[in-house]
């Protein structure tokens, strides 16, 4: 699991704050988690869909490495600003021009959108899917009463056949 403990580890010392990870095949994977998440398509995209709302982007915290750019994320729906999504993406904001990075680092826009709108070639390339018993900070950002299971996956976004993008996403339990 060394993409999921890289990004965790950015913004979590204890991986347990986040939740318990069990990588599991798509096979095993149970709907509607299996059509969210075992995708090569943006997550914005495909939570949109599935909740029938664009979502809205709340930054909840930041890390700048030089060139890298990560930030720990909620995604809302719009419609009632139900909690849909967490995640961490990393990006080399080398690869990406300024209009761009200037977009990300505002922060007001959801990086799949971001992308999509200024019609950047990106290939989305899933990596590994996750079963998650979630932890306390998790348990918090989804405002649930107790641990309910959920799943989640990490993910690749090249652009131009260059790695730019590393995710870790995770959906609240349906």
């Amino acid at each position: 699991m060394p993409a999921l403990d890289h990004l965790a580890g950015l913004f979590y010392t204890d991986l347990a704050q986040l939740g318990s990870f069990e990588e599991v095949l798509v096979e095993n994977t149970p709907e509607p988690y299996r059509k969210l998440l075992a995708h090569h398509e943006h997550m914005t995209v495909a939570v949109e869909q599935h909740h029938g709302s664009p979502v809205d982007v709340e930054v909840l915290a930041t890390r700048r490495d030089g060139e890298f750019y990560s930030r720990k994320i909620i995604l809302h729906r719009q419609s009632d600003k139900e909690v849909v999504l967490f995640g961490i993406p990393r990006l080399n904001l080398t690869l990406l021009d300024e209009e761009v990075c200037r977009e990300i680092l505002g922060q007001n826009v959801p990086l799949g959108r971001v992308l999509i709108e200024h019609n950047i070639m990106r290939e989305v390339q899933l990596a590994s899917l996750y079963r998650i018993d979630p932890g306390p900070d998790l348990c918090r950002l989804f405002r649930l009463a107790r641990p309910l299971a959920t799943y989640g996956r990490t993910a690749f976004i090249y652009l131009d056949g260059y790695l730019a993008i590393e995710l870790l996403e995770i959906v609240a339990p349906a």
